[in-house]
């Protein structure tokens, strides 16, 4: 196995250099994240690698993180939390859905998620980056109504996960999913892949909420959700600074 992975890692670094890029710099683990999301295919995950490139050095500032000023109108809506960290030592993110509107500026919103995701992953590193860092989403769905479906947002989300965050999320679980967001969610489950796909959980039973508290631990869930944690926005947090790959 490790021998095929060190093989798959050289013919990537050598597609990489035919697309007149470099993998110096970046490390086994975050180079594995591309080809895990490719299916160990070196040229794909080299094509992904190089656009991943491309767009970190158009989206994201040399500091490495898109500062709260920038994200300042989507911030003070004050729906997004990083909690944890989990059973599994990453990051527990937490959306309310119910204090969401539509973004009437996409740009603004995709830098929103992305300020959210370095953040959250920021939050994973101790000391030194290694690279395979992943977070634990939550969507709470509690409380909304019409003015917060979103399904252009939520695909923007899942689409900016996939395309630039390969093997980021470890699990995303949905809580009171609403008659109101089936259909939506069915529309967005249209671009979401397969391996997504399978790292989504709709919480709908005790068996469920159990595995959640299980999983995530009491300790980094929410007071809202079952455990014992309080929740802390995302600009609440506090980091020193660091850049996530």
């Amino acid at each position: 196995m490790e021998e095929s992975q060190d093989l798959a890692l050289a013919q990537l670094k050598k597609s990489v250099e035919k697309l007149s890029s470099s993998t110096e710099g970046y490390e086994k683990p975050t180079l594995m994240r591309f080809l895990i999301a490719r299916s160990m295919n070196p040229d794909k995950a080299a094509k992904m690698f190089v656009d991943w490139q491309k767009w970190r050095a158009s989206m994201i500032p040399p500091s490495g993180f898109i500062p709260d000023s920038e994200v300042k109108d989507e911030l003070e809506f004050r729906k997004m939390f990083l909690q944890g960290p989990t059973k599994s030592g990453q990051p527990l993110v937490v959306c309310k859905v119910s204090k969401h509107v539509p973004a009437k500026d996409q740009l603004l919103f995709k830098k929103f998620i992305v300020h959210v995701l370095e953040k959250s992953i920021a939050s994973a590193i101790q000391g030194k980056e290694v690279g395979d860092e992943k977070v634990v989403g939550l969507l709470d769905l509690q409380n909304i109504t019409y003015k917060n479906l979103d399904a252009r947002g939520t695909i923007t989300g899942f689409q900016v996960l996939q395309a630039y965050y390969p093997e980021r999320l470890s699990k995303c679980y949905i809580l009171h999913m609403p008659g109101i967001f089936v259909t939506p969610w069915r529309f967005v489950c249209r671009f979401l892949d397969k391996a997504t796909k399978e790292k989504i959980v709709i919480v709908t039973n005790d068996e469920e909420q159990r595995q959640l508290e299980e999983e995530v631990g009491l300790d980094a869930l929410p007071e809202e959700y079952g455990g014992r944690a309080k929740l802390t926005a995302t600009q609440d947090v506090l980091l020193p600074q660091a850049t996530s790959y």
